[in-house]
This record gives C-alpha cells, structure tokens and sequence, in this order.
C-alpha cells in the first residue's frame, strides 16, 4: 500500500502582507499529479490544513477544487484537523465529503471507534489501519481540578494524550484481529511537538501553557507514526517509522532553504518498507541576506534578473540607517526582487518603509509577554514567578471556553 503523508499546508496564510494563493494552487495541483504519477492509494493530511479558524473564501475554493480534482486519480483522502483549524469549519461538510472518498477527523470524537479506520487499496483490499488522531486539546482528554498548579495540568495534559494513543492502538489491535490473513500495518497520526523536533520561526505555539514536547517513547508501536504541526521534514529521534513531513512551501524566511517534501509510505503485511520524500518544487523563492552594506551589495548582484524574490534583509554592524530601504532599493534596480523586511541583526525589527514593522503574526502569545517584562530589569526569579502566572491564567481562560 502507497501512502502520502503531507501537513501543515496554512491555506489561506498571508505572509508580510502577501497572499499564498498562487503557491498553494501550484503545490496542490503538483499533489494530485504527483498521486497519478505513483499511484498512490491514500493522501493523508496531519492538521492544520489551512491557517486560520475561519479562512478566507479563496482558500476554502482551494480546498474544495483539490478534493474534487483528486476524484480523477481514485486516491482516498484524510484530512486531521491542527491547531490552526476550526473543527466547526472542517466538520460542516464532512458528510458531503464522506461521498468523494474522503474522510475528514477534524477532532477527537467521543466514540473513539469512528477515528479508528480500516483503509483500503484501489483494488478495494484492505491495506492498512489509521489510528487517526487530530490535534488534541486539553478538554478532550483531561478533566480540570481545582487547585492544580501548571506542571500539574502540563502532567495530566501529557497523560491524558497517552492514554488516548493506547486506547486507539488497542482498538486498532482489535479491528486487525479482524482480517487474520491481512496482517494489517498500523499507522497513528498526530498533530503535536515530539521531544528533540526542531522547529522553526513560523511554528506558534500549540497551546500556550499546555504540553510543550510528547514523549516519543509514549506513542504505541505502530508501523508508521505520521506527525504535523512542525514544519521542518525530519525523523524523530532518528527513528524511521516516526516522521513530520514539514510544510509543503516555506512559512517563513528561516525555512527558505529547507528542501520541502511530501513522504511516499509504502507498507506490505510485514509493516513499514520505504519512506521516500518526494520534494516539492518551488513555487515562490525566498531568500533571506545577512551582512554589512557592502557584503549585502554583493549577495543581491549575484541574483539573476530570471529570479522571481521574496526579500528578508538582515543588517548587522553599525549599518542601520534611516536612508537604508532606498539604499538597498538601489542595489536592486530592475531586479524581480521584493523587499518584505529589513531588521537589524540584534532582534531590533525595522522598518523598510512607513509603518512597515514586524507585525504580532510572528510572534507567540507567550513571546510577547516575555518581550514586555524583559523590559522591565526583573530578578531573574521574579520573572520566572510572573510567567508561570501567566501560564496559569492562560491555561484557566482556555479551559473556560465552550
């Protein structure tokens, strides 16, 4: 059985005031052709499909365009809803979906059996079972006490994940038992941060205040872990079988040159056999450029006029001028080069035009609470205290929504 494990996709994201809709129409168009191509049986998306709970009509044309055009390649589709998906959002046309050979998981559902799921070849055998499991929130798998202090919930967040790894595995276990000459492979999906993932500028927090890393040493023993939410492709823990595929285009400057990929699973009744990334063309560069003026000079003659450029200028030593966004518009000249940011190198954002700044998009709830009482000169301890206030109070607040 052939599978593609693909995530993060953000449709719908609008990065330093430019759209994505070209590159995302590009990528999926290049998925189902890619699905042709190796005749896969599934395409499986681990979260966060598009970038906001309530994304734009454009991105919702896109979603819908790609789940009808892929109807051509005979390929099924799972969709898991991530953190930045709204599960009213993906659960609303579920149902109609369910008629165009895709399933959607947009949260945890109270019967767990139904994200349990036997998945089938083109030829209509069964290939492999899904434990597919979307992004967990802490109301669906814990129960809030009073009195319990952060690392407490952060403990029972962490326990309450586990034990609902365990109880998908287990019913996995079962539904296999089954198909006793299938010997069907398990794989789990999952939208969370791994202990030892490396993560990148773009990726904002899952949950302020709640789980930081999942122990990679409590998923079960599936065949095949699929993961999302961190956007650079990589194993965890150098462990074959436990993979994020990473985001289909770069979100940000620092994944610019990141080879991004989607991942070809082929699985057999003997369990995983090959993991081969599939990279993904380009569609849009970005680049970002570091130095003094003259070392800055040199980097942008040596982009060629046929280049198409999303710019990040970062200006380090004493370079930072107020004339500076013209000066590096001249080096530019008739290039295809758009400047979207220049900042100074020691995290002093700056503007490359008026009322340009680095905007609360890039930064995290929590980055922004820590910024202001850094500013404040605070005893190392009494900043530490006033965090995990603040971890509290997020955590009691999120908790409290319906």
């Amino acid at each position: 059985m052939k599978i593609i494990h693909t995530s993060d996709w953000h449709l719908g994201q609008h990065f330093m005031g430019k759209t994505r809709q070209a590159e995302h129409q590009a990528f999926l168009s290049w998925l189902v052709a890619t699905a042709l191509e190796h005749d896969v049986d599934a395409i499986l998306v681990a979260g966060d499909i598009f970038d906001t709970g309530s994304p734009p009509s454009y991105a919702r044309e896109l979603y819908n365009h790609f789940i009808v055009s892929l109807q051509k390649t005979a390929t099924k589709l799972i969709l898991l809803g991530g953190n930045h998906d709204s599960v009213a959002t993906l659960s609303e046309s579920k149902s109609l979906l369910a008629e165009l050979n895709t399933t959607v998981i947009a949260g945890v559902s109270d019967e767990l059996a139904e994200q349990v799921l036997v998945l089938k070849q083109k030829d209509g055998t069964p290939g492999a079972i899904i434990c597919a499991i979307p992004f967990i929130r802490p109301r669906d798998v814990q129960q809030s006490l009073a009195g319990q202090s952060a690392e407490e919930k952060q403990l029972s967040l962490q326990d309450g994940i586990f034990k609902h790894y365990q109880a998908l595995y287990q019913l996995a276990l079962a539904k296999r038992a089954e198909y006793p000459q299938a010997q069907l492979p398990i794989v789990a999906t999952g939208h969370l941060t791994t202990v030892g993932a490396s993560a990148s500028e773009s990726v904002r927090e899952i949950y302020v205040g709640a789980l930081e890393a999942f122990p990679t040493s409590a998923f079960p023993p599936a065949d095949y872990i699929a993961l999302g939410h961190i956007h650079r492709p990589q194993k965890v823990g150098g462990l074959e079988h436990i993979r994020y595929c990473g985001s289909p285009i770069p979100l940000s400057f620092d994944e610019a040159k990141q080879t991004k990929e989607v991942l070809l699973i082929t699985l057999n009744h003997g369990g995983l056999q090959a993991v081969t990334p599939l990279p993904v063309p380009r569609f849009q560069e970005l680049l970002s450029l570091r130095g003094n003026l003259a070392e800055l000079e040199v980097a942008i003659s040596q982009i060629t006029a046929e280049q198409n450029v999303w710019l990040e200028v970062l200006v380090s030593q004493d370079d930072y001028l107020s004339d500076l966004p013209s000066r590096i518009q001249a080096m530019i000249g008739d290039k295809s080069i758009e400047v979207l940011r220049i900042r100074k190198e020691r995290n002093t954002a700056a503007s490359w035009q008026p009322g340009h700044t680095e905007t609360l998009a890039e930064l995290s709830p929590a980055d922004v609470f820590s910024q202001r009482i850094a500013g404040e000169e605070l005893e190392p301890s009494l900043q530490k205290q006033l965090e995990g206030l603040y971890t509290e109070i997020v955590l009691g607040l999120q908790e409290a929504k319906p």
